[in-house]
């Protein structure tokens, strides 16, 4: 087995595990910091593809920016551990079910017929001078332009339902009109009083 192989399976494996944890962890922070694990391991084996751009932007945007994003939505929505665990146990059966066709689908997909060194070869290493990021450019903005626009859509809606969230009123907290705070007029914020000195001696 070649030191390429040997890299590639390490990061593989650490990559199911930390999935395996996000999915499993009965904290939503701890599942966020296995999704970061996730995007590292990821994101190395991309670079043992020569995928650079990818694994860089990877680590830039999703671990640097996505999931601080993803922590703080989980921090502000106050979240009922207890009541999420109530019914685990109810729906196990289908999740079950539903990872267990996943995993079929994969096998049949990815399997050692479909897919593997002995029907796909390793691809030829570039040249110096060769960029993976103009080619990448040139074809997403080509070939997949609709696809690309409508995936930033998508994305818009999300941060737009995610601002929903985290600005809705619940009972018993207490909130900032912003609004009322701007018409708030000098007079209403100070009351000057003028009274008459007293000699106490």
């Amino acid at each position: 087995m070649s030191f390429f192989e040997v890299v590639f399976y390490a990061f593989s494996a650490l990559m199911v595990v930390s999935a395996l944890g996000v999915v499993s962890a009965k904290n939503p922070v701890h599942s966020a910091l296995f999704l970061v694990l996730t995007f590292f391991a990821t994101s190395a084996i991309w670079l043992l593809l020569e995928a650079e751009f990818l694994a860089i932007t990877l680590v830039l945007v999703y671990v640097g920016a996505v999931m601080v994003l993803f922590l703080f939505v989980v921090m502000m929505l106050d979240i009922n551990i207890a009541s999420m665990r109530a019914g685990v146990m109810r729906y196990a059966p289908f999740g079950v079910a539903i990872a267990i066709l996943l995993i079929v689908q994969m096998i049949i997909v990815v399997g050692p017929e479909q897919f593997g060194l002995d029907v796909f070869a390793l691809p030829e290493p570039k040249a110096a001078d060769y960029s993976n990021t103009k080619m990448l450019g040139r074809v997403l903005y080509t070939d997949y332009v609709y696809a690309f626009e409508l995936a930033s859509v998508i994305l818009l809606v999300a941060i737009i339902a995610a601002i929903t969230l985290t600005m809705r009123r619940r009972p018993n907290t207490r909130h900032q009109n912003p609004g009322q705070q701007m018409r708030v007029l000098k007079e209403d914020r100070l009351r000057i009083v003028k009274m008459k000195t007293e000699d106490r001696q």
